[in-house]
């Protein structure tokens, strides 16, 4: 059975034998809901590649023990895959950000696209990125994921655009292009940028700029996704073609 995992701020200091000690919503959650014992097997990690495994020592209100009994450190995923994802109605979002944490993505851009249904605004914006960020952090403790992705601030256009012009390689989504995905080479090392447009689609303008930093226009196939799903599945292919899922 997998052991729970838990995040916490840094694991600079664990060695085999030391005491953890957790606190905050945190140890909240897993001592109140999940009701957690002493005696109990759980896993720690800091969200940038260091792991401890270990046994509960003591539990109160907001806090946990747990000594460590093995620690390991695994190095950053490569490739990198950065996927900006338009702005869905409703709870979309969070499912986009959810099935991006699990399948691996290194980072998530929420973008404003001209057409989209969604818009986050003042108060909104920050309960929405709150929101997403969240979702990650809960998936990434459920995929039992070393490296955490981080949920970047809402970007432009133009953002997304520079963002392409850095990639090794960067991709859009679009339905009406002629090449397909899997006629990509995909690096096995450095960036992969992909763009997830927004139900409404993509306008002539976000085309231009994104062609104009570089990136490829490609298709899944005939069927068309909708916004929340299609990342998922670019992601898959393309990692599917790296040494990540050798």
């Amino acid at each position: 059975m997998s052991l729970p995992v838990h995040l916490v701020p840094s694991l600079g200091d664990a060695t085999e034998g030391a005491v953890v000690t957790v606190e905050g919503a945190e140890a909240h959650h897993a001592v109140t809901v999940r009701r957690l014992r002493v005696g109990e097997a759980v896993v720690l990690t800091d969200g940038v590649g260091t792991s401890a495994q270990g046994v509960v020592s003591s539990t109160g209100r907001r806090v946990f023990e747990v000594t460590v009994s093995a620690v390991s450190d695994s190095p950053a995923p490569n490739p990198l895959v950065v996927v900006v994802q338009a702005l869905p109605k409703g709870d979309r979002g969070e499912l986009a950000v959810e099935m991006l944490t699990e399948v691996g993505v290194s980072s998530i851009v929420p973008w404003a696209a001209a057409r989209s249904v969604a818009a986050w605004r003042g108060e909104r914006a920050t309960k929405s990125l709150a929101r997403w960020r969240s979702t990650a952090r809960e998936a990434a403790k459920q995929a039992r994921r070393s490296w955490f992705p981080a949920v970047e601030e809402l970007a432009s256009t133009s953002d997304v655009a520079a963002l392409l012009g850095s990639a090794d390689l960067a991709v859009v989504l679009h339905e009406e292009a002629l090449a397909p995905l899997a006629s990509l080479d995909v690096p096995d090392v450095g960036l992969v940028a992909v763009v997830v447009g927004p139900e409404g689609g993509l306008t002539d303008e976000e085309v231009a700029a994104f062609a104009g930093s570089g990136a490829q226009l490609v298709r899944l196939g005939a069927e068309v996704l909708r916004t929340s799903t299609a990342g998922v599945a670019a992601v898959s292919a393309l990692l599917s073609r790296t040494p990540r899922w050798a």
